[in-house]
Formats: C-alpha cells, sequence, structure tokens
C-alpha cells in the first residue's frame, strides 16, 4: 500500500512550546517527556537541514554516528597523490613507515607495530587466564627420579615447561548454594537439634563477591538489573532487580572511603583531562525537580535553574598512574573539576588541564594550564571533507606527523621534558608551517570566513596557543580522547539502562563506575578490588589510602608484600 504523502505545515519553536505547555499535565509523565524529546529532535534536525553548511554526509554522521576518521577513509590516497601531503604543500612530508600509524591522527595511539594479523590473532594463551582455577596434574606412573620406562637407563626429570590444557565451562554470573541443615527431634521432650552450618556457608546471604559482581554487570559491563534478573531467571538462580539494588546499596558504604581518597589522590594530579556527556536522573527531572533542593556546588540557585544533567569525567594522572573520576548531577565537567581541584595541595603548582574548547569545561577561579584537544580542530576539517578534500588532506598530513612523533616519544619512553624537546624540534616547523597556511588563506581571500572551511580555520586559529600547549609545558597531552573513551563507560549505562531514579542512585553508580575503571587503567582485577574492599570495610574506613588499586594488595597480604619489596 502506497504511503499518502504527508500535508506540509509551518511549525516554530514558539508553538511548540504553547502546544508542551498545554500538555503539560494531561499526559503522564513519560508521554510527556517522550513528546518533547519528539519535538526537540525535530527542531535539531530542521536546524542542520537549513544550515547551508551542513553536507548531507555532515548529516548522516550525525544522524547515525562516524563509522571511522582515519586519514585514509577521510582522503583515500590516489597513484598521483604523495604518501600524505602533495609535493607542494610546504608542510614536512617525512611520513611514518608504518601505514599502521595514520590512526594516530586521531587516537593518538599509534606505535610501530605491525598490523599484520599473526599467526594465531584472536587467541588467549593460558596466561591470559588469571581468573581461571588452576589445577596441578601428576603424571599417573612416573615422579621426578624415575628411571625411563623407554630406554630403561636414563632417569626422568620435571620439565620446567608443563603441558597446559584450557577448559572453559558456563555458569550463572551469580551463583547459589542451598545447604540443607539437618534437623533431629525428641520423640519424648519435643526439643529439635538443627545441624550447625558449615564455615563456608558465612553469615550473610549475599556474600561479597555477588557485590562485586552485580556492580560489575550493571556500572562496569552496562548490564541493567532487570536484564541481569532475566538471565538469572533463565539459570534458574533467581534475583529480582529490587534485589540486586538492595545488595549495591548495602555494600555501597564499604567502597565509599576508597572513592573519597581516589578523588583526593586524583586532585594532586600532574595532568587533568575532563568533559562530560548527558545522563538522565528521574529525580531531577521534570514534576520531581521542582520538590528537590540543587545537589550542592556554590550557586545552588543557578543549579536549580538548569534543566540540563550531566555525567563528568576527569582522568587524573600522577606517578605514572591513570585514575578515573565520575561525576552526575547538574554541574557541568569545569564545575565537577573544581570541586575536585579544591583538595589540591596548595604548595603544588597548577595542574594542565586537558578539555575541549567549551567555557563550561573551565575550573572556573581555580587556575591550570589549559590545553584544548587537537583531536577537535582536526575534526572540523574532517566534517567538510567532502568540499573541500585538497585543504583538509593538507591539513591531517601535518596533524599526522605531529602524531607520529607523540607516538615516538612514547615507544622511547621520554620523560615530559625530553618529549617537549622532541616536540619542539620535530613537530614545531610542522605546527608553524601549518598556521602560517591557515593564516594565509584568510589573508589572501582563499577561503570565504563564513563558509564551513573558514569556520573550521577561525577555530583552530581562534584556539591555537592552547592547541598546541604540547609544543610549551612539558607533559601537555596532544588531544582529550582518554576521557572521551572514560566517558563511553557513562554512555553504555546510559544506552541501556537508560536513566538513574534518584540523586543516591547516580552517585552508587558514580562510584563504583570510576572504582571500575580506575581498575580497567591499572591493569588490576576490578572483580578481586570490589571484594577485597567490601571483605575489609572497617580496615578500609580506618586507612582509606592503603586501598586503592595499585596498592590493595600489599594491605590484603602485608607479608607477600614485604617479600616482593625484598
Amino acid at each position: 500500500m502506497k504511503r499518502k504523502k504527508p500535508k506540509r505545515i509551518e511549525v516554530d519553536a514558539r508553538q511548540m512550546e504553547e502546544l508542551l505547555r498545554r500538555a503539560e499535565g494531561k499526559l503522564d509523565e513519560q508521554d510527556y517527556d517522550l513528546m518533547r524529546a519528539i519535538f526537540e529532535s525535530y527542531a535539531y534536525v530542521t536546524d542542520l537541514v537549513e544550515d547551508k553548511n551542513t553536507s548531507i554526509r555532515r548529516l548522516r554522521q550525525l544522524l547515525f554516528g562516524a563509522r571511522t576518521e582515519k586519514t585514509d577513509a577521510v582522503v583515500p590516497r590516489s597513484e598521483d597523490t604523495a604518501d600524505d601531503a602533495q609535493p607542494s604543500d610546504p608542510v614536512d612530508t617525512a611520513q611514518p613507515s608504518d601505514p599502521a600509524q595514520e590512526d594516530a591522527s586521531l587516537t593518538g595511539d599509534s606505535d610501530d607495530t605491525d598490523t599484520t594479523p599473526k599467526k594465531g590473532h584472536g587467541r588467549n594463551g593460558a596466561d591470559a587466564y588469571r581468573g581461571a582455577e588452576q589445577i596441578e596434574v601428576p603424571h599417573e606412573s612416573l615422579e621426578a627420579g624415575d628411571a625411563c620406562p623407554e630406554c630403561g637407563q636414563g632417569k626422568v626429570y620435571e620439565v620446567a615447561c608443563p603441558g597446559v590444557l584450557v577448559r572453559v565451562v558456563g555458569q550463572a554470573p551469580l551463583h547459589a548454594k542451598v545447604y540443607h541443615l539437618q534437623k533431629l527431634r525428641c520423640h519424648l521432650c519435643g526439643k529439635v537439634f538443627t545441624a550447625q552450618p558449615p564455615e563456608e556457608a558465612g553469615t550473610r546471604k549475599y556474600d561479597a563477591t555477588a557485590g562485586s559482581m552485580i556492580a560489575l554487570l550493571k556500572y562496569g559491563s552496562g548490564m541493567p538489573f532487570n536484564r541481569s534478573a532475566g538471565l538469572q531467571r533463565y539459570l534458574e538462580i533467581p534475583l529480582p532487580a529490587s534485589t540486586q539494588w538492595d545488595v549495591i546499596a548495602a555494600f555501597a558504604p564499604s567502597a565509599a572511603p576508597a572513592f573519597e581518597a581516589l578523588i583526593s589522590y586524583g586532585a594532586q594530579g600532574d595532568v587533568l583531562h575532563n568533559d562530560d556527556t548527558t545522563v538522565k536522573i528521574l529525580e531531577l527531572m521534570g514534576k520531581r525537580a521542582k520538590q528537590q533542593p540543587a545537589d550542592g556546588g556554590d550557586n545552588d540557585d543557578d543549579l536549580a535553574d538548569r534543566t540540563g544533567l550531566f555525567t563528568s569525567g576527569v582522568i587524573a594522572l600522577r606517578d605514572g598512574r591513570r585514575l578515573a573520576l565520575f561525576f552526575s548531577g547538574r554541574q557541568h565537567a569545569g564545575e565537577n573539576l573544581a570541586d575536585v581541584l579544591r583538595q589540591r595541595a596548595e604548595e603544588l603548582q597548577a595542574p594542565i588541564q586537558m578539555c575541549d574548547a567549551l567555557s563550561r569545561n573551565l575550573p572556573g577561579e581555580l587556575q591550570t594550564i589549559v590545553a584544548n584537544c587537537l583531536t577537535h580542530g582536526r575534526r572540523r576539517f574532517v566534517d567538510v571533507v567532502d568540499r573541500f578534500p585538497d585543504e583538509v588532506r593538507y591539513v591531517l598530513a601535518a596533524l599526522k606527523i605531529v602524531y607520529r612523533n607523540d607516538a615516538e616519544a612514547r615507544r622511547r619512553k621520554l620523560s615530559p621534558a625530553q618529549r617537549l624537546q622532541l616536540h619542539r624540534t620535530k613537530s614545531g616547523q610542522t605546527m608553524t608551517r601549518l598556521h602560517n597556511w591557515l593564516q594565509r588563506q584568510f589573508d589572501e581571500k582563499l577561503v570565504e570566513p563564513n563558509s564551513a572551511l573558514g569556520e573550521a580555520i577561525t577555530y583552530m586559529l581562534k584556539h591555537w596557543e592552547k592547541l598546541t600547549r604540547f609544543l610549551q609545558v612539558p607533559g601537555a597531552p596532544l588531544d582529550n580522547n582518554i576521557c572521551e573513551r572514560a566517558l563511553k563507560k557513562a554512555i553504555l549505562h546510559r544506552k541501556n539502562a537508560l536513566f538513574y531514579k534518584t540523586q543516591r542512585g547516580a552517585r552508587v553508580g558514580d562510584m563504583y563506575m570510576s572504582l571500575i575503571y580506575t581498575c580497567e587503567l591499572c591493569g588490576v582485577s576490578p572483580f578481586d578490588y570490589l571484594t577485597e574492599l567490601h571483605r575489609n570495610a572497617d580496615r578500609v574506613a580506618a586507612d582509606p589510602e592503603s586501598w586503592l588499586p595499585w596498592n590493595y594488595r600489599a594491605a590484603v597480604e602485608p607479608d607477600l608484600a614485604l617479600v616482593d619489596a625484598c
């Protein structure tokens, strides 16, 4: 059946707002929120279509997301084009020999390793199964020192590297044991004698490992409580969604001191990345928000008037370690960063702050050495490649050289001062030529300032000093990609669980998400870490600084830590 063509009508923002006001109170809150979301999406897409600078490619990326922004994908090579920069370009044309390094122009994560899949690529060796039960299997008939059954003359000895078999079995995320305690009754006096439960049964229905697993599924893997409940139901070990929250809430106080210590430790960091993404907290939305006070901060009145809700990510680098902090509520990323920096020691110099150029990312009156994300500037050129392929190719070629040099610094494990010197020597001239090229586009009127390319150039020139902070300050990063990767944890949770119900739920989620992702950044098992926090709640509360992801094992096994130190 052919669908009838809809009638075209003119609707402006004022009419939609009036319609929403009339609908408020007449629809239930869920329907009203859906109606508002549809109107906002319609207005957003309409603005994009009406914008003369929005190409079909850009609109498609905004609606469905970009697959990749690698240099080869953005500006494909041709036979008559140089490896990255055209021969006539004044940019340094020295190129990395490894094509895999092209990804550095977006992520900054390249190295000199060959990307050709090696034999067995994608398979895990036995060493990767560190959490598996390890079982020693002796030879069924021989021991070290026995005569060789083959030749009868030599003696066998144990080989240092044993044979290895890996066997994987399926089981429920949360397993359960049911203890049937025998009862005996006296036929004369009626006294009942019940068997004592074994020591392994413990005193709590939900073990510390249960709290850790629920937290990992929810805040580490983005698996909503109701989805976990369905999986457990399939495996005939029921665990309702409400029960999962009760378990999380019961164990949360044991992890809270470690989270506060993590914030204090991160406040002393040398480099802090911050950014934010949206979040839904039902308690702070719609009618509920009118009955709730502001969620802290210096400007409570200002926060109470806001309708936006955000999850801010702060990645701190200190002593060679990286740690992640998440904060959800009405505050922007800069305000949450300010709360962290208020715990910074006064004698320390101002830290380096990496963020994009939005003013809401700045921590107000607190001083930082601000560096802006080079990837954000690069992306503005990627977005206009359809209309200005030659100009975009030139810019990407220059930035690719910078990222190649940064990858070299990481490969050589240079100190911040050595890295700064390397960039000044190898990247400084490239960036100077790029700046001159960008300025010449306006000076010689080669580009219309109001065009899409002109706006991309304007952004780069306006923020040039902060975009090139890596040429001025030791340790200044190139981009904010590490923080954007961290925020994917919050985005994964938002896509699956959709929202937090209360502010308390959001705070608990932030805490667990921070501890879990910090463990991931430090190469520590988050399951083991959370379990030890839950089992040692009193010790954690007494000395939380000794229970951070990188040092908690020394607190759990002090004797073993002493042996390792020796």
